[in-house]
């Protein structure tokens, strides 16, 4: 069996109308216990700028879904909702992409979604969701930071992630982010 290779903490947070994604950009090979790469680009801006999407898991995997899931923004004319499924149907009906280790992490302005090969759409609960190896640490320090502070969302996926990256060490500093 390869080494796995493991990566990464990407955290969306809502606030005052705005989203922010943010990702780390630590590849590690966990076989080998090292990092083969410190400041990858997880985190894009697609369908012309509207759309925000990172990922977790191979990076060769992630560039297929990305360019996948752009074919289905503009297909089905920016609708985040729509491609989403579309893509969710795609990835687990076809053969080789069933095979792709990786999940997105996707947000315009209204709408915030997590999509996995199995065919899950999951728009979560409330204004902070993440993927990844840090995800959990993410997540619990944005929900903190939105119940007990005015920051921004843009600053509070920041701090968020950097409190993430203190905790996981699949995550690191060399922080992305995009925000609508």
């Amino acid at each position: 069996m390869p080494p796995r290779i493991r990566s990464t903490t990407i955290l969306a947070v809502r606030r005052d109308g705005a989203v922010a994604l943010a990702g780390d950009g630590q590849v590690t090979n966990e076989g080998a216990h090292i990092i083969l790469k410190a400041r990858a680009r997880k985190v894009r801006r697609l369908a012309g700028g509207s759309v925000l999407a990172g990922f977790a898991g191979s990076g060769a995997d992630a560039m297929t879904l990305f360019d996948k899931f752009e074919s289905c923004l503009e297909q089905s004319r920016g609708s985040l909702q729509r491609a989403a499924v579309d893509l969710a149907c795609q990835w687990r009906g076809d053969r080789v992409l069933r095979r792709l280790e990786a999940l997105l992490l996707v947000a315009d302005r209204t709408c915030t979604l997590i999509l996995s090969g199995g065919g899950d759409v999951i728009e979560p609960d409330d204004a902070a969701a993440a993927i990844g190896s840090g995800s959990g640490y993410a997540v619990a320090a944005a929900r903190a930071l939105l119940a007990h502070s005015a920051l921004p969302a843009r600053d509070i996926a920041r701090i968020s992630l950097e409190i993430a990256a203190d905790i996981c060490i699949y995550t690191n500093r060399e922080i992305t982010l995009e925000e609508l």
